[in-house]
């Protein structure tokens, strides 16, 4: 199974630790946070991970380099000077990915969520992990029905923690749903992935799971500090 890290974001809430770090290079815990993700994924036997990239693109191979060190392999995803959102992103990676079901992570997060437990294969075009709802998001992003599956609407929302399982399949008719989108080999589109995952929800087609464990999304330095003290 392949892996996509998101690391394209410019981390403008994180200024100025952002000014010269991409935010997922910054240190928690005694080392950056997308090591935490590439330790992880190593662990459950991902061999192959794309990092997208846009704000400080030129940062992150020196640091991270080919992923010898860990024994995998490392891509990187170049999105321009500006991100291409995580539609976009996502869309420029399945180039490298191919065709295969694969995971996908943000890579400003912190969890204890267990990669090797998520499913390696998934009957629709998505399988979200949800989480309680912190301070910056009260009311949640999506619904978790009794059935396993994620709904757009619904009572009791939880929030998207920014790990999922996805199918390529997903994109399929990413023009129809998005519309109106500017976009070539050269110039790749720019959009989020929301409206695609929503689409998917109302074709009954996003399972999902619900984490009681940690999770922190590293979003302002104070976020970092309390994060890197209980580390």
């Amino acid at each position: 199974m392949k892996a996509l890290i998101f690391a394209a974001g410019k981390g403008e809430r994180m200024r100025p630790l952002t000014n010269h770090t991409p935010k997922p290079l910054l240190h928690v815990g005694g080392k950056p946070l997308i090591e935490w993700h590439i330790e992880k994924l190593l662990a459950c036997g991902v061999q192959h991970i794309v990092i997208n990239t846009s704000w400080l693109a030129e940062c992150f191979e020196p640091a991270l380099g080919d992923g010898s060190r860990w024994n995998v392999s490392l891509h990187y995803s170049y999105e321009g000077l500006e991100p291409l959102e995580t539609g976009g992103g996502m869309l420029q990676a399945l180039k490298v990915i191919g065709d295969e079901t694969f995971i996908a992570v943000n890579g400003d997060i912190w969890s204890d969520v267990d990669y090797s437990a998520l499913p390696r294969a998934i009957s629709g075009l998505a399988h979200l992990i949800l989480v309680d709802n912190p301070a910056h998001n009260p009311k949640g992003d999506f619904a978790l029905v009794d059935s396993g599956k994620v709904e757009s609407d619904g009572q009791d929302k939880l929030t998207f923690s920014g790990i999922g399982i996805y199918r390529p399949a997903l994109f399929s008719d990413w023009r129809k749903i998005i519309g109106d989108v500017k976009g070539t080999d050269e110039t790749p589109p720019r959009f989020k992935l929301a409206p695609l995952l929503r689409h998917a929800m109302h074709q009954g087609l996003v399972s999902g799971e619900y984490h009681q464990g940690r999770w922190t999304d590293v979003g302002t330095p104070e976020r970092l500090q309390e994060l890197n003290s209980q580390l």
